[in-house]
């Protein structure tokens, strides 16, 4: 078979120890820690932001210049400035929200990742680490079960899944492991790492793992 298992007996130990090497634990990389005062001042000064800093500096020299030479002179220096200032400052506020909600998000995909899982192999059911999945274990999901990687459906029976932290789907998702559709997200024989089993049995093999899943992939863009 192409991933290397008996869907019957499940992976030896030694070979998911081979693949755990090669490819790492079932995990999602945590992203890098940066200060909140960097972020906030990344986005008050970076790019467009910081021309326009210049731009607000600059009309308030020149409304200096101007008060030197002329103690009436006008203030359209000083309120061009302060608009700038503002929008640079408005801007900044705003776009530092919005990568708020997007790390927060990303802390969301870490507490949805299971615990365990339980896995065939060598012939035996055991229940181990979800971290230590590697591809083309046979793993058993019930009702309750988070899925503990991205897996291909080998049987099914009377499954449903909840989808919305993945694709926003508030209904439940029946599952088969019939192939209905191309697009991985939209077949049926396909459920992901981090939704949940709401009802029904299943068994499945572990196709893709830890930052190669779904939805590491969309925890990597956060």
């Amino acid at each position: 078979m192409k991933y290397g298992t008996n869907i019957t007996t499940g992976l030896s130990s030694a070979r998911a120890a081979e693949l755990l090497v090669r490819n790492g634990p079932n995990a999602l990389t945590p992203p890098k820690e940066t200060l909140e005062i960097v972020k906030f001042l990344k986005q008050m000064v970076g790019g467009f932001s910081f021309l326009l800093w210049i731009g607000a500096v600059l009309c308030w020299i020149a409304y200096g210049i101007q008060y030197s030479n002329n103690k009436a002179s006008s203030l359209d220096n000083v309120y061009l400035g302060s608009v700038l200032a503002l929008v640079v400052i408005l801007t900044g506020i705003f776009a530092y929200y919005q990568e708020a909600k997007s790390t927060n998000i990303m802390a969301s995909f870490h507490k949805m990742i299971p615990q365990q899982a339980l896995v065939i192999r060598d012939s035996e059911k055991k229940t181990i680490p979800a971290e230590q999945l590697v591809v083309g274990d046979i793993v058993e999901i019930k009702g309750g079960d988070q899925i503990p990687a991205d897996i291909r459906l080998l049987s099914a029976q009377g499954c449903k899944v909840d989808n919305s932290s993945l694709t926003g789907e508030s209904e439940p998702q029946p599952r088969s492991c019939e192939f209905t559709h191309e697009n991985p997200l939209e077949t049926k024989n396909i459920s992901f790492f981090s939704t949940t089993c709401l009802e029904g049995t299943a068994t499945g093999m572990v196709i893709n793992t830890g930052d190669r899943t779904v939805i590491g992939q969309i925890a990597s863009l956060a």
